[in-house]
C-alpha cells in the first residue's frame, strides 16, 4: 500500500492544531481558578500592607490650635459646649424640606407622600433625642 506523503503532512499538521486548540481551551479554563488564586493571595498581601502602614503609621496631633473653624470673614464655626442639641436642632431642619418638597410639587399624592415621609423622620427622630439627650444629661451631672 502506498500512501501519499501529502496525506500524511495533512494529518500530521491537522492534529497539531487540534492539540493547539486543546491547550488554548485548557488554559481558557483554568483562568477562573488561577485569578480566585492570586485573587486570594493578593488580597492577603493587600491586607498584610495595609496593617503595616496602619502599624507604622505617626500620630500627628497638633501641639496648640483653635477650636474654631472660618467659613468666611465673619462666620466663624467655635466649639459650643452646646455640641448633642446642636446636632438635634440641625437634624431636625431633614421634616421641613421633605414636606416643603411634597408640597412643592403642586400634586395631592407628593404631599401626602412628603407628610408620610416627615411624619416617618419625626417618629425616627423622636426616640433617637430622647436617648442622647439622656445620656448626655446623665454624663452633665
Amino acid at each position: 500500500m502506498i500512501i501519499d506523503t501529502t496525506e500524511i503532512e495533512t494529518i500530521n499538521s491537522f492534529s497539531k492544531l487540534e492539540s493547539l486548540k486543546e491547550v488554548y481551551g485548557i488554559i481558557w479554563m483554568l483562568v477562573p481558578i488561577v485569578t480566585l488564586v492570586l485573587g486570594i493571595t493578593i488580597g492577603i498581601l493587600q491586607a498584610l500592607a495595609d496593617g503595616t502602614k496602619l502599624l507604622l503609621k505617626k500620630n500627628l496631633i497638633p501641639s496648640t490650635g483653635d477650636t474654631l473653624i472660618p467659613f468666611g470673614d465673619h462666620l466663624v464655626l467655635a466649639d459650643l459646649s452646646i455640641g448633642v442639641f446642636f446636632w438635634i436642632a440641625i437634624s431636625s431642619i431633614a421634616p421641613v424640606g421633605l414636606l416643603m418638597s411634597g408640597y412643592g410639587s403642586n400634586n395631592k399624592y407628593s404631599f401626602l407622600g412628603g407628610l408620610r415621609a416627615t411624619a416617618q423622620s419625626i417618629s425616627y427622630e423622636i426616640p433617637l433625642a430622647l436617648c442622647v439627650l439622656s445620656i448626655s444629661l446623665r454624663v452633665i451631672r
